[in-house]
């Protein structure tokens, strides 16, 4: 009888402990309705009792096992099939968890400030354009959105707080605008179920989306040892840590980056700062080569800060780093309003992007005019050359305008533009005589009306810039 005691203590004291408390745990992102990177090895992770097995199994017929790690932790590629769907996912360890409504299709992460977390219902009086008939057709589609919490971190974070949502007329409003529209663009011509994953905060400068080694390299050496009270979404690597460090290495297809507004007054520090974070992000998520396509900053009235040098800064991160991309916004901009209602137009300029250099469309033009070389001439003019402008150039019933050119005396006078062949236009100005530098849209709310025969627009540039 007193050894019977004795195994019942033992038991309710030593092992029924650990049997209630053992339990496989994933993270949040991995649930109902989540949308998985197609014809791929999709990592799936979580937790369990150390040295446990664990199976991952997808109903389209792959499965996956491992065991946990001293600290608990489990990762395995779970081999994907075609977008399709919708299946289970099921995860077997010390307890068995299955996933309703996996869809299998193209994943994109989604990050930036408050003109990617603006969502289809906008901001008060500040209305998405479109909207309307967008949200009523949204249960015509196979997008599905995580939105993340906004919550920042002076260590790294192994999970996020958000949850998977299917397009439906009741979900859209909740839906980020810009992401959104990216994604029907995707869905509509692609034919294949699209996954957003929205991890942004309004507000943010690049340096809190980045790490501690990558913000050194610019010479920050000040970081954060707790929360401020105010601004964390300003600070130096507390969005990285919270909000992107979570998601490493879900596997997808490419970013999405709408962010610079809150950077205008360093844009001469953004280019390696920018460069560096999608360096840095590549490299978290285990491809150097990751397609990342981003947002110009729109026109709008910074005061006393020029922001066509953070413009600038964008277009020189395009040019120097492969596999980026960048869709122009200077024609969709509100000099009175940072956050331009027209997101329907800055989706699809994102979406031509992908469509063109990430899935090997062709046919169409999928970036602006981009300065690309100059010349003098011996009456007093410029040539400028051009790419992404097959076929010429257009102003689309509006006068052309937002040349400026100045001689060494850097004197900028409005200029004269004429659009010859070849990809070339030239500049010039009866009050210089001797031209040596032409600039074009460089103010925070020019009025710039350059556009190639697709209607993308130029972004702004100065030909002494490069």
């Amino acid at each position: 009888m007193k050894n019977n005691q004795k195994l019942l203590f033992f038991f309710f004291v030593t092992i029924l402990p650990l049997l209630s408390f053992s339990q496989t745990k994933i993270p949040t992102f991995f649930s109902d309705h989540m949308v998985l990177q197609q014809q791929d090895e999709a990592a799936i992770w979580g937790w369990d009792d150390t040295g446990e097995s664990i199976t991952v199994e997808g109903s389209w017929g792959e499965k996956a096992s491992t065991r946990t790690d001293d600290s608990g932790k489990w990762q395995v590629k779970l081999p994907t099939p075609k977008a399709g769907g919708p299946y289970t996912l099921t995860i077997s360890g010390s307890d068995k968890i299955t996933l309703q409504d996996v869809m299998i299709g193209e994943v994109w992460i989604c990050s930036g400030q408050s003109n990617m977390q603006m969502t289809l219902s906008g901001y008060p009086n500040q209305p998405i354009y479109g909207a309307a008939d967008a949200i009523l057709d949204a249960a015509q589609s196979d997008i599905r959105m995580y939105t993340a919490s906004r919550i920042p971190s002076v260590e790294p974070l192994d999970d996020l707080e958000g949850t998977w949502e299917y397009s439906s007329t009741a979900n859209a409003p909740g839906f980020s605008a810009t992401a959104f529209f990216f994604g029907r663009i995707l869905e509509q011509t692609l034919n294949v179920p699209v996954g957003l994953i929205i991890t942004s905060w309004g507000g943010s400068k690049v340096e809190a989306w980045m790490d501690e080694a990558s913000l050194r390299k610019s010479g920050i050496q000040d970081f954060p040892t707790a929360i401020p009270e105010q601004g964390p979404h300003q600070t130096p690597t507390l969005l990285y840590n919270g909000m992107i460090k979570p998601l490493v290495p879900f596997t997808a297809r490419g970013f999405l980056w709408y962010q610079g507004e809150s950077n205008v007054g360093n844009a001469n520090q953004y280019t390696q700062l920018f460069s560096d974070m999608i360096t840095l992000w590549r490299k978290d998520f285990r491809n150097d080569n990751m397609p990342f396509y981003f947002v110009e900053i729109a026109p709008y009235n910074y005061g006393n800060r020029n922001s066509a040098f953070l413009r600038e800064a964008q277009l020189k991160t395009m040019l120097n780093l492969p596999n980026t991309g960048m869709a122009g916004t200077m024609d969709i901009g509100n000099c009175t309003n940072i956050h331009p209602g027209n997101k329907k137009d800055v989706g699809r300029r994102l979406a031509l992007w992908a469509l063109s250099q990430t899935y090997g469309l062709e046919g169409f033009l999928y970036s602006g005019p981009i300065y690309k070389s100059m010349e003098t001439t011996d009456d007093h003019k410029i040539i400028l050359s051009f790419d992404h402008a097959q076929g010429g150039f257009a102003s689309f019933g509006q006068p052309l305008k937002g040349f400026e050119i100045a001689g060494e005396d850097g004197d900028f006078k409005n200029a004269q533009a004429a659009l010859g062949r070849d990809s070339k236009i030239t500049v010039w100005s009866d009050e210089v005589a001797n031209p040596q530098v032409v600039r074009y849209g460089f103010s925070n709310c020019p009025k710039a009306t350059l556009y190639n025969m697709q209607q993308l627009p130029a972004p702004s540039f100065r030909t002494d810039g490069f």
